[in-house]
């Protein structure tokens, strides 16, 4: 029988910070303070599943974009935890009163994550050609974009 999961949606408190930097050594990324900024994780008791954010610049001419950044772990994945942390990162994106777009970078070859962010309503904007290089393989870069 599969685990049974309890996964909670919450913005992180004082007390998660360990526990945020030893998932994000994990897998990757960082997020800061700001009007336009959020970080989302997805808990599984005291474990983090996912964690989602919105990460908007400070600049006038950009800040109405958000780059939205999405992880969760590999055990937590098909249970709908990245739809649920998409949504409420576009939620909280609508209702900022300073975000107008939104757009993320995910590889070409990763059909799951595409057709996710597709079913979020983003639309491939370009290609970036050989920009992600791990185990001295190249691979592509989709640009995708969501206008609010």
């Amino acid at each position: 029988m599969e685990k049974e999961l309890n996964i909670i949606y919450r913005e992180p408190e004082v007390e998660d910070a360990k526990k945020i930097v030893d998932f994000y050594n994990y897998v990757g990324g960082e997020t800061k303070e700001h009007p336009a900024r959020i970080m989302i994780l997805a808990m599984d008791g005291d474990e983090i599943a996912g964690i989602g954010t919105i990460h908007s610049g400070n600049k006038i001419k950009a800040r109405h974009q958000g780059e939205l950044g999405i992880v969760v772990a590999k055990k937590y994945q098909k249970f709908g935890i990245g739809s649920e942390i998409i949504r409420q990162l576009i939620d909280f994106c609508k209702s900022n009163g300073i975000t107008t777009r939104i757009q993320l970078d995910t590889r070409k070859d990763n059909e799951v994550a595409v057709k996710l962010y597709e079913k979020f309503g983003f639309e491939i904007e370009g290609c970036l050609k050989n920009t992600t290089l791990l185990n001295g393989v190249y691979y592509d870069l989709y640009v995708m974009g969501l206008m609010l």
